[in-house]
């Protein structure tokens, strides 16, 4: 039986290498992928989250710690989607808005999704809003997440929300984030919610995922 509680430790503190070696040894057990994913993984960067929310871990430690699931999530992902029973919390389109190309909080957000169980699909940086429309109609997301760290970039929410509606994906939740944006804004351009911080987007996200069943 694996040591969960030492395997989320192990994440915790970011060592990929033996993050992926419990991962095998998991599975040279016989252990099924997603309970090694749920339990092993997910259960630690939970924790992860929760201590960056309160300030206990920074930036930096959060990106070792979601390396340090991602060696893990190597080895499990191959036999998740060929087995069919990854239990995904939902798919999230995640991007930088039109004219803006920062990206350090957007990817942030994505890994510490990721590690709570969502499918992310990276845009990148500079995105229009008919490649948000083309993403989520390609992988049938109900969320999607924009980023902008330029006040000139932030007026292009709304063009990618309104693009939304004109073309009948009015369902879809738009989380929205970003150094100038506000809950003010979020709420004046039509968004579903305002993610102040990675922890607070990631919390957003699984109160608009949609209920299994």
């Amino acid at each position: 039986m694996p040591d969960y509680p030492l395997m989320n430790q192990t994440l915790y503190e970011g060592r990929a290498p033996l993050v992926g070696k419990m991962t095998e040894e998991a599975l040279g057990e016989g252990i099924g992928p997603e309970e090694i994913l749920q339990e092993g993984l997910i259960a630690g960067m939970s924790v992860v989250g929760e201590d960056f929310k309160y300030n206990r871990l920074y930036v930096p430690q959060v990106l070792i710690a979601a390396r340090a699931m991602k060696a893990g999530m190597a080895l499990l992902k191959p036999l998740l989607s060929a087995g069919g029973e990854s239990k995904s919390s939902g798919t999230v389109i995640m991007g930088t808005v039109k004219g803006d190309l920062h990206d350090i909080g957007k990817n942030l957000v994505c890994m510490m999704a990721e590690g709570a169980g969502f499918e992310m699909i990276d845009l990148g940086v500079d995105q229009s809003a008919d490649k948000f429309v083309a993403a989520v109609r390609e992988h049938n997301a109900s969320i999607v997440g924009m980023s902008a760290l330029l006040t000139t970039t932030m007026p292009y929410m709304k063009v990618v929300i309104d693009t939304l509606k004109e073309e009948g994906l009015e369902h879809v939740k738009v989380c929205v984030g970003g150094a100038p944006v506000s809950e003010m804004f979020a709420e004046e351009i039509g968004a579903d919610g305002y993610g102040a911080d990675a922890s607070r987007a990631v919390e957003l996200f699984k109160e608009m995922a949609p209920v299994p069943g």
